[in-house]
């Protein structure tokens, strides 16, 4: 059923909800993993159109992909890890495009609707400008926030 899930991830706890859920789902589909991450900083946006290196955020980012790859693949898991650059919204979905997913599975903040409006939504705009089925895990909040 679902040959390749893309996961999105954004490198903070939330993460953990959608690869905790994820799990059985896969195992039960014998699904590859596509994981990814969009670095968004300035540097990360800008690295290729004025030839910079990359920068210490793109680094700490590709290890904890690297991190969270090696984990699943020691689970038994089929995964890819992929870092991307500039708008994650945008970035998710040319990646989409690229691997043809069956199913894109991410966690959610749950700020609710004038939040989101405020502050953007990942989550909404892949949703809405995607035909690959979307699944949308809101996260436990994260004490303290």
């Amino acid at each position: 059923m679902y040959r390749t899930i893309l996961i999105p991830l954004e490198n903070s706890p939330t993460d953990e909800a959608i690869l905790s859920h994820i799990r059985g789902l896969a195992k039960l589909c014998g699904s590859r993993l596509a994981l990814v991450h969009v670095a968004d900083g300035h540097m990360a946006r800008n690295q290729k159109g004025l030839n910079m290196a990359e920068s210490q955020e793109m680094r700490d980012d590709q290890a904890y992909l690297e991190r969270r790859r090696a984990e699943l693949a020691r689970d038994g898991f089929d995964v890819e890890a992929h870092l991307e650059c500039g708008d994650p919204s945008t970035q998710i979905l040319a990646l989409t495009k690229r691997i043809n997913p069956d199913l894109i599975a991410m966690s959610t903040h749950g700020h609710g609707f004038v939040k989101d409006v405020v502050l953007g939504s990942v989550a909404e705009a892949v949703r809405h400008r995607t035909d690959v089925p979307v699944l949308l895990l809101r996260s436990r909040p994260v004490s303290g926030a």
